[in-house]
């Protein structure tokens, strides 16, 4: 079924341009479609959060725009998605902030370990100027930044026990391209591979990576939890979302169906935000009672002893980031 909605799709891709968007202002205009891509399963904050804004969409909009939700990497990959979207074949994504690294490189900021108490912190820094002067980073790599979207505090998964900085020399882990993320693992003496995510889960069987890390709700969706022996709640890391649409497909929309869909997406994000915290407690029980994995949790001192050693790749990349931007993330802590 999937495979005949895509090669439907696709087809129909062939014949839209931009321009028939402005159509949508005619009752008897075929709708705007918008096809939403993303790389995780349905039933993640993501997965959700494109339902929700599809659903939403289909009762507000009904016969003015349709939204297409593609799951999984199933229409687009971590490596093809955000040209796809440069080149309007998807209107639609979230992808993860690492992604942005190399295009709007303050965003590395969210990349930076231990930076953020909590996900609390995030979002105080997230609703201030700097964050969301952040999104607007994005427009000059023809990318429109629309919202914040949380996935969750990210946990270290192993073959063997991660209770101190010095268990995980010499492991191998999977990481999102970025640099940080690179360097995070370099400062405690382990490697890192770069893979996309639809990947992990293979290259964790075969042993070509031996570590991972992510939210609660990733690692039970993908049932990383039977390929990973071992799962330490460090909470070291974010992983969140950019919800991001391209800018010439986005401004090509009527004002009052964009304004509509607009409010429909902030209604959207406030609920994904909401829900994530649900959804990754939820996810941790699972895995908990499943048990198939080891859930560690480390004491004050062995967690500051994570934090002192990696809170060495702030100062790495404080030039590229801004020092600013920097001092602001910190003082979200407070």
């Amino acid at each position: 079924m999937l495979k005949k909605l895509l090669a439907t799709c696709l087809c129909l891709g062939s014949l839209m341009t931009t321009s028939a968007v402005m159509a949508a202002d005619s009752d008897t205009a075929a709708p705007i479609i918008i096809r939403f891509s993303h790389v995780v399963a349905s039933e993640t904050p993501k997965g959700q959060g494109a339902l929700l804004f599809q659903k939403l969409v289909s009762e507000r909009l009904a016969g003015k725009v349709r939204v297409e939700v593609y799951p999984n990497s199933s229409l687009f990959g971590d490596a093809d998605e955000l040209k796809a979207l440069q080149d309007n074949q998807v209107q639609m994504l979230a992808p993860s902030m690492a992604k942005f690294s190399t295009l709007a490189p303050a965003l590395q900021v969210y990349d930076l370990p231990f930076l953020f108490d909590d996900q609390a912190a995030v979002e105080r820094f997230q609703r201030r100027p700097q964050g969301r002067a952040l999104l607007e980073s994005l427009r000059p790599h023809h990318m429109v930044g629309l919202a914040y979207w949380h996935n969750g505090m990210k946990e270290l998964s192993a073959i063997r026990p991660l209770r101190m900085p010095a268990d995980a020399q010499g492991l191998n882990f999977r990481i999102q391209p970025s640099e940080v993320l690179e360097a995070q693992f370099k400062a405690i003496n382990a490697s890192s591979t770069k893979l996309p995510f639809a990947q992990l889960r293979t290259a964790l069987q075969s042993g070509s990576v031996q570590g991972a890390e992510n939210p609660w709700s990733n690692i039970q969706s993908q049932k990383l939890d039977e390929v990973q022996p071992y799962i330490t709640e460090s909470n070291h890391g974010l992983l969140d979302y950019v919800l991001v649409t391209n800018p010439d497909f986005w401004y090509s929309i009527p004002h009052g169906v964009r304004s509509e869909l607009e409010a429909i997406v902030d209604e959207v994000t406030y609920a994904v935000n909401l829900e994530a915290n649900r959804i990754n407690a939820e996810a941790r029980q699972r895995i908990a009672s499943g048990g198939k994995t080891q859930i560690i949790s480390l004491s004050k001192s062995e967690h500051e002893a994570w934090r002192a050693a990696m809170q060495p790749v702030w100062k790495q990349y404080e030039g590229q980031i801004g020092k600013a931007v920097l001092e602001a993330a910190v003082r979200a802590n407070d």
